[in-house]
C-alpha cells in the first residue's frame, strides 16, 4: 500500500504538468516583470471575464511603482543597516530556535512507525488550517509565544512519560499522544 500512497503524489503532479500550460501567466507578471501591458489586460480578461479592469491595472501599476522605489539590498548590506539590526536579530533568534526545538527528531522517528507517519502528517494539516484561521485573529506574536509555550510544555511531559513507560502499559500510547500536540503546536506557532 506504501507505494502507492507515495506513487499518488507523482499523479497530482502529472495533472500538474499537463495543464500548467493552459493557464495565463500572472496579470501582475506580466505588466511589473514583462512591461506588457497587453498581455496583462489579456491575462486579466482570461481570469476575470470581460469588463472594465482599470482599477486592477492601477493597483498593479502602484505596486511597480512602489518597488522600483525601493532600494534592493545585498546581504552585507541588510547587515550593516541599522534600522534592520532588530529584525534581524529576532529572525535569526526564531530560525535558531526552529531549528533547536527538536521537530527535526519528530520528523526523522515517525517513519519508524508507519502509523505515527500518518498521524503526523494529520497534525501537520490541522495545524495547517488551525494556523490560517488563528493568525488573523491573534496575530504572529501571539502563536509564536503561545506555540514554544506549548510546544516546551509537552516536551516536559513527553519527558516524564517516557520515563515512566515501564510502569505503566498506557504511557506508550499517551507518549504518541504527546508527538502529535507538539507537532500541531509546533505548526501553530513556529
Amino acid at each position: 500500500l506504501w507505494p502507492w500512497l507515495l506513487a499518488s503524489s507523482g499523479l497530482s503532479a502529472l495533472i500538474q504538468l499537463v495543464t500548467l500550460p493552459f493557464f495565463p501567466d500572472s496579470p501582475s507578471y506580466l505588466l511589473i516583470q514583462k512591461g506588457n501591458e497587453e498581455a496583462c489586460r489579456k491575462a486579466i480578461r482570461k481570469l476575470w471575464g470581460e469588463g472594465d479592469h482599470r482599477a486592477e491595472i492601477d493597483d498593479i501599476m502602484k505596486e511597480k511603482a512602489a518597488m522600483t522605489s525601493t532600494k534592493t539590498l545585498r546581504v552585507l548590506e541588510v547587515i550593516k543597516e541599522r534600522s534592520l539590526r532588530w529584525q534581524l536579530y529576532i529572525l535569526m533568534i526564531v530560525m535558531t530556535t526552529l531549528q533547536l526545538c527538536g521537530i527535526n527528531a519528530v520528523e526523522f522517528e515517525e517513519y519508524l512507525i508507519p502509523y505515527v507517519s500518518l498521524g503526523v502528517g494529520l497534525c501537520e494539516c490541522l495545524s495547517s488550517i488551525l494556523c490560517s484561521t488563528l493568525i488573523d485573529r491573534f496575530g504572529r506574536k501571539v502563536l509564536l509565544w503561545g506555540g514554544y509555550t506549548l510546544m516546551c510544555s509537552v516536551l516536559a511531559l513527553l519527558t516524564m512519560s517516557l520515563s515512566l513507560q515501564h510502569q505503566f502499559f498506557w504511557m506508550h500510547y499517551f507518549s504518541v499522544i504527546l508527538i502529535f500536540l507538539f507537532v500541531i503546536f509546533y505548526g501553530i506557532g513556529p
